[in-house]
Parts: structure tokens; C-alpha cells; sequence
């Protein structure tokens, strides 16, 4: 039984904070780290990240949040922006790091945690990438962290998971699980302009539900009859 633990940086801008991230990363027991397009690692990231300079090194690149996301099991977006339109989806509903690492206990799989720029997080069509979103209690005057200091709290949060005997679905289940749920809201003519936004919803909902392998094989067996009996 493990809970692996994947940190994703999508275009970091300031090496230092890279470097940082790797540092925190090392304290907390954790080396999965990978960059999606980031910004160039010289002198400064290498300082930064101190005695962890082998995470930094053993860090992959990615050219797409979509490849640095493959194989995991479950997505997780942070973001310090939350609610705004509650019936999109997008960015609700969020939890807290604690949240999370409570959700997580007593299961093993792989979970991507999902770290935006830090000038202008992520569009809302990359959140939609995500499984489940989570956002740290900040003041309402200054709500946005450095992004070194959200990944380390965040670390050390699910740092104090333990592993479990529930194993997740496998990401790529889900993904097909998701496809299936796509070409039944066309086989019932669902409404064009609701597509999205209940397909989202329909993520938003697997995703807290962490759901099991068996669980999903039976949602597809599930709608697979419905297909057929609305054909």
C-alpha cells in the first residue's frame, strides 16, 4: 500500500521559487516533482533548493498540464479564487489542505496536486482538468500566497496521510469513465448549452467521491445499458 504524491508547477516564472518548492518538497518526504514549461533553472534555483538539488535535477518537464497529469488517479487544482459562478463548477467546491489530507487517509493511488503561475494561476478551461479543487484560508485583504509557501503548507498537510487499504480508480478508468458519460448526454440529446457544465459537475462529483475500481467498472456497465436502451 502507497499514497504517492505528484506536485505539478505549471509555468513557474521565478526560478527561485522552483527551487524552493524542491526544498519543501525534501522536507516533507516527497521527490515526484514536475515542471510544465518553466521558466530557465540556474544558480539561484540550485541555492534555493539547498540539500534537495537532487529533486530539483530529478524533476521531469512537461510540455502539457495533460502530460504531467498521465497516470494519476486523481487531479487536484489549488487556487486561491474560489465560488464565483457556483453552478459552473469551475472552481467549486473547494477544500482545505486539512480537507484534503482527511479526504485522502486510509487510501493508497496517485494524486497530482496542480500549483498555477504566479502572476495569473490558471485559466478556468485548465481547472477543468481537475478532479476536486482546494484553496488555503487566507485574509480577505491579501489572499494570494507565494507559491512556495502554498506548496509547503499543502505538504505538510497530506505529509501526515497514511495509507490505506482503499485502493483509488485508476486515472485512465476515470477517463473513460468520463467519455462514456459524454456520449450519453448525446445519445439523450441532452441540451447543447448544458453539456459542459454538467459534465463538469459529473467530475466535480467522482472526484470527492474517490471512487474504487469496481465502483467505476459498475457506473460504466451502468450507463453502457442505459445507452442501449435509449438507442
Amino acid at each position: 500500500m502507497s499514497f504517492n504524491l505528484r506536485i505539478v508547477l505549471v509555468e513557474p516564472l521565478y526560478q527561485g521559487n522552483v527551487g524552493s518548492v524542491a526544498r519543501a518538497m525534501k522536507n516533507f518526504g516527497f521527490s515526484d516533482l514536475i515542471l510544465v514549461n518553466p521558466c530557465k533553472l540556474e544558480k539561484e534555483a540550485r541555492a534555493l533548493a539547498s540539500h534537495a538539488w537532487d529533486v530539483l535535477e530529478g524533476a521531469r518537464i512537461a510540455p502539457s498540464i495533460e502530460e504531467a497529469i498521465e497516470g494519476a488517479d486523481v487531479v487536484v487544482a489549488t487556487t486561491g479564487i474560489t465560488g464565483l459562478k457556483i453552478d459552473e463548477h469551475i472552481r467549486m467546491p473547494p477544500y482545505t489542505p486539512q480537507e484534503l489530507k482527511e479526504k485522502f487517509n486510509g487510501t493508497n493511488g496517485t494524486i497530482a496536486v496542480l500549483f498555477g503561475r504566479e502572476d495569473n494561476g490558471f485559466t478556468n478551461e485548465e481547472l477543468k482538468l481537475s478532479d476536486m479543487i482546494v484553496s488555503i484560508p487566507t485574509s480577505d485583504i491579501y489572499p494570494i500566497m507565494n507559491l512556495s509557501h502554498a506548496t509547503t503548507i499543502i505538504l505538510y498537510e497530506l505529509s501526515q496521510i497514511d495509507a490505506g487499504e482503499q485502493q483509488l480508480a485508476e486515472g485512465f478508468d476515470l477517463k473513460l469513465l468520463h467519455e462514456h458519460i459524454g456520449e450519453l448526454l448525446d445519445d439523450i440529446q441532452y441540451p447543447e448549452h448544458k453539456k459542459e457544465k454538467t459534465h463538469l459537475m459529473f467530475k466535480r462529483i467522482f472526484g470527492r467521491a474517490q471512487l474504487m475500481p469496481r465502483e467505476v467498472q459498475t457506473l460504466r456497465g451502468f450507463f453502457g445499458r442505459i445507452q442501449q436502451l435509449v438507442k
